[in-house]
């Protein structure tokens, strides 16, 4: 199976009326920049991890559904050896060098649309390329934890592949864009690129990557997903980000586990595969991580390099990444209880069914997440708390943070009757108390389901 393509009904539904005009109002940009109407336009959407957070990266199942917040991408190739690079938003920079000079050396918009360039060329071994005139137009709000990044990145790749004619298989998109992220600085897992290209209308997706699946997860009908936008924002691809720090303290807990169980950890990198190897339950790794750190302090690097019998250079290659070398002290206990617990919580949340009961289940299995990340995985901050508190204050049954964290959105569940009271509530008790934060409430306070994959789109 390919991407599709598909028309705006088949992409929006009921909604693809007010979708017309942005298409539109894109396509005459693009033909006013660049002289002649786009040969395509690709459509990467958002997403909203329902469950799940922080434990892709270590090969466990997650459960995201994607949204209707998109990134479109119109592109033309050209016999210029150049890429062209223009963001329908003015305050974007645009770019424009030749295809021998496209290094990706920061954290621009632009070097989101290179990583999805080079995601194409390094997995079909391209050796010589056309060159592009491209044009960016998005509604996923950027540093929210909706995965506008990974969007750019997996438009840029359908462009890029498009012009190129080269075909791609919608799991090997989400690869090739997986592995291409990486080149800002993101250690990612793959939820957010599979998410992308797997995702199907009506339907959240257990995603899972020992060995990858994609199962259709039937959520709960009797209610709505409410994403609120603390609008505390964060760089997760930044030298010495959280993000990339969290990933290291994992790493290192697998390994000083693994040394202690006298394993071969020098090959292990992810919580999954000491799972795996010692065949135990969830609860079971738990108990393991609270038998051998007894205390939740953090460990000092010279604890950990003393315990692996490894030296400066060794430690900094096996277990450390370029933005996060400069690390002394690591939290593996912590963060090892929270991969575990999450990833029991996915397991459970995929096998809950469609009623109410479920549907309260999934809301005290959310409250328990946010609460996880908040305290064990301190992925959360005060805006995070502060929203979740007041959605479950104002009817939600469930509420946590979604995304990376350290700023970005709450999702919560509402019962299908209480949506338009729940989100008046929310105005009054967290937007409307910062001018700031109601200045920008139109596009950070929204309901949605369950959107469908990225797309070529038929205009």
């Amino acid at each position: 199976m390919s991407v599709p393509v598909r028309t705006l009904e088949e992409i929006y539904g009921d909604g693809f009326e007010r979708q017309v005009k942005r298409y539109s109002d894109l396509v005459e940009a693009f033909t006013k920049k660049f002289g002649a109407a786009p040969d395509i336009i690709c459509r990467a959407p958002g997403r909203v991890n329902v469950i799940g957070e922080h434990i892709d990266y270590h090969h466990f199942g997650v459960l995201p559904m994607a949204i209707e917040q998109d990134i479109l991408c119109a592109a033309s190739a050209t016999r210029e050896r150049r890429i062209r690079l223009s963001n329908k938003q003015p305050e974007y920079e645009e770019f424009d060098k030749p295809m021998w000079d496209l290094s990706i050396t920061g954290h621009k918009w632009f070097d989101y649309w290179l990583c999805g360039f080079r995601a194409v060329v390094e997995h079909a071994q391209l050796e010589r390329q056309v060159g592009m005139n491209c044009m960016v137009d998005g509604c996923v709000p950027r540093s929210a934890g909706l995965s506008s990044s990974s969007a750019l990145v997996c438009s840029a790749a359908m462009a890029v592949a498009a012009a190129n004619d080269v075909q791609l298989e919608p799991q090997a998109f989400a690869s090739a864009c997986m592995i291409a992220e990486q080149y800002v600085g993101t250690m990612g897992g793959g939820m957010d690129q599979s998410i992308c290209f797997l995702a199907e209308r009506g339907m959240a997706k257990h995603i899972t990557f020992l060995p990858v699946g994609c199962e259709s997860i039937q959520l709960p009908d009797c209610v709505t997903f409410v994403v609120a936008n603390s609008l505390s924002e964060i760089n997760k691809a930044a030298p010495g980000s959280q993000f990339n720090v969290r990933v290291v303290e994992g790493r290192a807990a697998v390994m000083m586990i693994g040394k202690y169980l006298q394993l071969d950890w020098q090959n292990m990198r992810r919580l999954y595969e000491l799972k795996f190897v010692l065949q135990k339950s969830f609860d079971e790794m738990i108990d393991q991580m609270h038998d051998r750190f007894r205390e939740p302090t953090p460990i000092t690097r010279k604890e950990i390099q003393g315990f692996l019998e490894a030296s400066d250079e060794e430690f900094e290659s096996i277990v450390l990444s370029p933005t996060t070398k400069d690390m002394t002290k690591f939290q593996v206990r912590d963060r090892s209880l929270h991969v575990y617990g999450e990833a029991g919580r996915v397991e459970k949340a995929c096998h809950l069914g469609t009623d109410i009961n479920a549907a309260n289940e999934l809301g005290r299995l959310m409250n328990e997440s946010h609460a996880s990340c908040r305290d064990l995985y301190e992925c959360s901050c005060p805006e995070l708390d502060e929203l979740t508190e007041v959605c479950k204050a104002g009817g939600a049954l469930g509420s946590r943070l979604t995304g990376a964290g350290w700023g970005g959105c709450a999702v919560s569940i509402v019962p299908n009757g209480k949506v338009d009271s729940f989100m008046a509530y929310v105005r009054e008790h967290y937007y409307a108390k910062n001018p700031e934060r109601l200045a920008r409430i139109d596009s950070a306070l929204f309901a949605t389901k369950p959107g469908s994959c990225a797309s070529y789109v038929k205009l």
